[in-house]
């Protein structure tokens, strides 16, 4: 991988599995503040999840999108010389966690018994960084994994519905950051227009485990509440997550502070959406910004 952006990266914590792909993992703020018995992640709140126990990974840095919210840099562009196959990464996982988490063992604040359970993690979130569908062998990994005993779940910007067909990971989360085709292409940025393969992954989450994320950034994307609820009804998804941007990492180069909605905003705007579908607010968490609706069964 390129040196820069591989010196980049490991500054703010990513662990590679090998020098010559970009497959990593790093464990998030989250995953760091239950360990120490803080509160978890809202994945944990929303689907039971042990926010201590779960690794965030990606088998590639790659992306085919450039979105203005995105924290990731794009200063730094990721060349990969070869995909690292998935049985090194399952081999892996456990031995890049604890070396990240390391500093952590003798911390007053982290119980040794927690402190273990960390390093036997349950869950698995292919959600760090890059665009999983990206890497070609995504369905072998995620078949991998489950077979070790993990919980899945993969996230993905969707547009290579062709690959997120032949995975099948325990939780499905699809983006969907636009009411429109014009929106998307001005605040995703994508390599080529992936509008139609995006409304396709989202038609095929029916009959599977599956979330569609919508991340609200103040002023670009909060409009046309009938139109997302159209697109979130026509979808298979059993829960829907509204969002609102975080101003952090490398989008603060893109977008500025008042582009972050409060907590209030998101809740208004997910009322709004549910007056035009079959979905109902399930659960909210203010600290994250964010409320699940539930399809209504």
């Amino acid at each position: 991988m390129h040196s820069e952006a591989c010196k980049a990266l490991k500054r703010q914590g990513y662990q590679f599995v090998s020098p010559a792909s970009s497959a990593a993992v790093k464990p998030c703020m989250w995953n760091k503040r239950a360990l120490k018995g803080g509160e978890m992640c809202y994945k944990a709140q929303f689907y039971g999840i042990e926010s201590h126990r779960c690794v965030q990974m990606t088998p590639t840095l790659k992306c085919n999108q450039h979105c203005l919210f995105c924290w990731r840099s794009f200063e730094h562009e990721v060349v990969e010389d070869e995909e690292c196959p998935p049985e090194a990464i399952i081999a892996n996982l456990r031995r890049l966690q604890k070396k990240a988490l390391s500093g952590y063992k003798v911390s007053p604040y982290v119980a040794p018994e927690r402190f273990a359970e960390a390093l036997a993690p349950t869950m698995v979130a292919i959600s760090l960084s890059g665009e999983p569908t990206c890497y070609s062998r995504l369905a072998e990994l995620i078949d991998g994994l489950n077979a070790e005993g993990y919980t899945t779940f993969l996230v993905s910007n969707g547009t290579r519905p062709d690959v997120l067909s032949r995975c099948r990971p325990y939780q499905t989360y699809v983006s969907l950051d636009a009411p429109d085709r014009e929106t998307y292409l001005s605040l995703c940025r994508p390599r080529e227009d992936y509008w139609d393969h995006i409304l396709e992954s989202l038609a095929g989450l029916a009959g599977r485990r599956s979330a569609i994320r919508t991340t609200v950034v103040r002023g670009y994307n909060d409009f046309s509440p009938e139109r997302y609820a159209a697109i979130y009804q026509d979808s298979g998804a059993r829960f829907i997550e509204v969002k609102g941007y975080m101003h952090l990492g490398y989008s603060r180069n893109r977008l500025e502070r008042d582009r972050m909605p409060e907590h209030h905003e998101i809740r208004a705007f997910a009322e709004k959406i549910t007056e035009h579908c079959d979905y109902t607010i399930k659960d909210e968490s203010p600290a994250s910004r964010v409320v699940c609706l539930e399809r209504k069964i």
